[in-house]
């Protein structure tokens, strides 16, 4: 075989993989969709993998997972350790339904056991989509990247209005307050922001006062599918 016949083959294996991983994709849109069609005004508490149970940040997150529960929101998480397991056990512990969106990792993704809902994703953006569609609101504790990257992606899908305005709170000011205090300094004065995109952020400490947010954007939600119902 020459060269030319060997580069046809190996173009030809690396066309075959990525027909493959179309389907792969796809199969991963139409299980999430299929098994989260049922969830009803679902909130998403996000936050760092890296935390123990002895972080003050993780057992805020189990009271604030199981307070959200005994109002009747399920939770949804990205299934994993820390925060996230904190987020399921809170539900799990208020006989809630509690989801957890997995994803294939090379380190720190390990499955909690607090799940009574669980998905396996190998695609971040197929995961993301989960997350946005099937979410009412989200709450952002203390995070890494991953957690700021759910932030802000988020938060630009609601400044360009490409889904409904949800609550997008971030919880603890201590650790969030930098950021924002940032963000209203250097993006506002280079112009590249707007005052009023941060009227779309909550910032708070208060588990009581995310419950009440929550639950006034359920009414209000409730209330427009009443009105699309109508039209």
């Amino acid at each position: 075989m020459n060269i030319k016949e060997k580069f046809s083959s190996s173009l030809e294996e690396v066309k075959g993989d990525e027909a493959w991983r179309m389907f792969r994709i796809l199969s991963e849109f139409t299980e999430g969709f299929d098994k989260l069609s049922d969830l009803d005004f679902a909130v998403t508490i996000f936050g760092s993998a890296r935390f123990s149970k002895d972080n003050k940040f993780y057992k805020q997150t189990v009271e604030l997972a199981e307070a959200l529960s005994k109002e009747g929101f399920p939770i949804i998480s990205g299934g994993g350790p820390g925060i996230m397991e904190a987020a399921n056990k809170g539900a799990d512990e208020a006989d809630q339904v509690s989801v957890g969106l997995n994803i294939d990792l090379p380190h720190e993704q390990q499955k909690n056991p607090y799940q009574n809902l669980s998905l396996n994703f190998r695609y971040f953006f197929a995961r993301k989509v989960m997350f946005v569609k099937h979410s009412m609101g989200y709450v952002c504790m203390p995070g890494g990247f991953g957690t700021m990257d759910e932030f802000f992606e988020a938060l630009t899908l609601m400044q360009t209005n490409r889904i409904y305005h949800m609550p997008l709170i971030l919880f603890g000011t201590e650790f969030w307050q930098g950021l924002i205090d940032w963000m209203k300094q250097t993006l506002i004065l280079h112009d590249t922001v707007s005052g009023v995109d941060f009227d779309l952020i909550k910032l708070t400490d208060d588990i009581d006062e995310v419950v009440s947010i929550m639950k006034a954007h359920r009414v209000w939600k409730q209330e427009q599918i009443e009105l699309s119902k109508k039209d």
